[in-house]
């Protein structure tokens, strides 16, 4: 190549400059296309989320009865939660056992009823179907169903018990057994979340991991213990993080099947029904932001220290 041809070959490869220069343009439009198609999405995430947050914050260092100006009291909310109020005592009690009689049960359940659903059987898309029915049902409408379910006289739960020779139960008269009823409803409603979780997670599995399990002499359990539960351990870390998070928040469930007040007597009075009845019944918003906030920084730490074991004990690979 001459030195005269040089300059040809480079102009060739350059573009032209009105090419050149509609390309930032180019750029610039799309950036404020993309702008105002996310605005309004961004707006309602401020109005609606972080600033609601940024308020209960602001709220739970004051006194407010919803109608009248704030008073500023600094750390006298959570002083009197943590010292001073024996009701607390009894949520956090209520909470924990509610937690752990949802949680438990939810993930067992739901990995059990995964493993079922994982297999390649005539009709099995149909029982798929019907175990994530719950999901489609209203919390309300659901605990409303429920409390009609666990009439003392007349619910369809202890009919059956009758038929079986065994007494009427009171499950929502009872403070024992209304814990107990609000932990089976609870449980019902959160199982097809973790089963749609985990079974998708399961379907990741590779098959080659369970063809080398049954040339080792591995049964149908042994290969679920030892193949498919390391392998979803990430899945089933988030099934239990979000089991936790929805137990200390419940609220409208209890609230349906309850009446509202956490009966009978205290025996299901959690954080959520704490919360509703300061703010709204006893006009003290200031201490149920108080209240919020502390269940806030108690999830927070129950949540990473559950990614730090997550990540700190990876499954084998």
């Amino acid at each position: 190549m001459t030195a005269t041809e040089k300059p040809l070959v480079e102009d060739a490869l350059t573009p032209p400059p009105t090419t050149a220069r509609r390309r930032p343009e180019l750029a610039v439009r799309r950036a404020r296309a993309a702008r105002l198609f996310i605005a309004p999405n961004l707006l309602a995430v401020a109005v609606f989320l972080l600033f609601p947050v940024g308020f209960s914050l602001y709220l739970s260092f004051h006194e407010w009865d919803l109608f009248g100006p704030l008073r500023f009291i600094g750390l006298r909310n959570f002083r009197r939660l943590l010292t001073a109020d024996p009701l607390f005592a009894i949520a956090l009690r209520n909470t924990i056992v509610f937690t752990l009689g949802t949680v438990l049960p939810t993930v067992a359940i739901g990995l059990a009823v995964a493993g079922a659903l994982n297999r390649r059987i005539k009709g099995i898309s149909v029982f798929r179907a019907v175990m994530f029915l719950p999901l489609a049902v209203s919390s309300v409408v659901m605990a409303v169903i429920w409390r009609f379910v666990f009439d003392t006289n007349n619910g369809l739960l202890n009919i059956v018990l009758g038929w079986a020779g065994l007494g009427p139960v009171p499950w929502l008269v009872d403070p024992g057994w209304a814990i107990v009823s609000v932990c089976l409803v609870s449980t019902w409603k959160s199982v097809p979340f973790a089963t749609v979780v985990l079974l998708a997670a399961m379907q990741g599995v590779p098959e080659d991991l369970y063809d080398a399990a049954k040339i080792d002499g591995a049964g149908g359990l042994r290969r679920f213990v030892s193949v498919t539960v390391p392998m979803i351990r990430g899945a089933l870390s988030f099934v239990l993080v979000i089991s936790i998070i929805n137990a200390v928040q419940a609220f409208d469930q209890i609230y349906v099947l309850t009446g509202g007040h956490g009966g009978p007597e205290t025996g299901t009075y959690v954080f959520g029904i704490m919360i509703f009845q300061n703010a709204f019944a006893f006009g003290d918003a200031g201490y149920a932001s108080a209240v919020a906030w502390l269940i806030f920084v108690v999830l927070l730490a129950l949540t990473a220290a559950q990614l730090w074991f997550t990540r700190k004990n990876p499954a084998e690979d």
